[in-house]
């Protein structure tokens, strides 16, 4: 007696085929493999999945940091696929750093298959700085650096009257992209930051000049990116756009991932000037009537010197900045971040002029 083989039992076949051998983005960096890995920080897998067998059928749900690990994991995959040269921005600062990580974990057990960019302004922490370097030499990976201190020798472009550098970084960064042909360019920016970063696509497009145009986005339907560019245009992708400070902070504790220590609380001089605590340094000095006093702070983001306010903080280590992030109701760049108090629309004029 022959027995007929319907399409709908080809295709359940064929289901749990692919079930049985192919894991999930999130199990396929995460799961317990046996071979060390060139990973940040460790040389084994770490997350909620290791141990997992690859196969093994669970009847659990991906956590949501799974969730947004594989979708990061994802769209870096996806743009190394479609575009001919990549690069990430990587400051040292924690937003690259997990992105950093999460292209180790995408093309595990190879090498991150693209070079960093980092815009210098000269202002930077040297401990981040020190991060940095430290961090590219033992990934073995190309580090591209953009000088806004060049650019002001040269008479290309002038000191500001605040003092601060990080809205002079566009040039530079436009400048990088161009002399190496960059075709996309992976931020670490998040839709929680700013409004402008809200509006702003996974995949976004910039002009020939390096412009954004916010009226002017592709859709994103079903996670599909579109990546089409012509000559002299590329496209910033931004594969944590979705993550809270909250997402970030969890994913470093669970991941081990190693920082700068200036996030967490510490020691320092400082001085209060427009509501933040400024560092003393070479090129943060307090006006005559602003107090120099030593308090214990840290840091919730990093950028340049003159204008990255700290917050008093006593949390010294991963655990306590996850509480003390859970409890805050001012996003990062807005308690401490004076460039992006020059102007409402402060962010979105800069990324409009090409800042990322």
């Amino acid at each position: 007696m022959s027995t007929q083989i319907t399409n709908e039992d080809l295709e359940l076949s064929v289901l749990e085929t692919d079930a049985a051998e192919t894991p999930t983005a999130a199990q396929g960096v995460a799961s317990g493999l046996s071979e060390p890995r060139a990973g940040l920080i460790e040389d084994q897998p770490r997350g909620e999945g290791a141990g997992a067998a690859v196969g093994v059928e669970t009847s659990e749900r991906l956590s949501s940091l799974d969730t947004l690990e594989s979708e990061a994991i994802h769209i870096i995959r996806e743009v190394v696929a479609e575009f001919e040269k990549p690069a990430l921005l990587f400051s040292g600062g924690k937003d690259s750093v997990v992105m950093l990580h999460l292209a180790t974990k995408a093309f595990w057990p190879g090498k991150v298959p693209f070079p960093v960019l980092h815009v210098d302004t000269g202002h930077n922490f040297p401990e981040v700085i020190d991060f940095r370097d430290r961090t590219v030499e033992r990934l073995g990976l190309k580090l591209v650096v953009g000088s806004v201190q060049e650019f002001i020798d040269r008479g290309e472009l002038a000191e500001r009257a605040d003092g601060t550098r990080n809205p002079l970084q566009t040039v530079p960064l436009l400048d990088a992209i161009q002399r190496n042909k960059f075709d996309a360019v992976f931020g670490g920016g998040r839709r929680d930051e700013d409004k402008a970063r809200a509006k702003e696509r996974i995949l976004s497009l910039r002009d020939e000049f390096g412009q954004w145009d916010p009226r002017n986005q592709r859709p994103e339907l079903w996670n599909l990116y579109n990546g089409r560019h012509t000559v002299g245009q590329h496209v910033r992708a931004f594969p944590i756009s979705n993550w809270t400070e909250l997402d970030v902070w969890r994913y470093i504790e669970r991941e081990g991932i190693e920082l700068p220590g200036l996030y967490y609380a510490h020691e320092r001089e400082v001085y209060e000037r427009d509501g933040m605590w400024r560092a003393v340094g070479e090129v943060s000095m307090p006006l005559p009537h602003e107090e120099v006093v030593t308090k214990l702070v840290r840091y919730r983001t990093v950028g340049d010197m003159s204008c990255t306010g700290a917050v008093v903080s006593d949390a010294r280590t991963v655990a306590d900045v996850v509480v003390e992030v859970a409890a805050s109701t001012l996003t990062e760049r807005g308690a401490t971040r004076a460039d992006d108090r020059i102007s409402e629309a402060a962010m979105e004029d800069r990324k409009k002029d090409g800042y990322f």
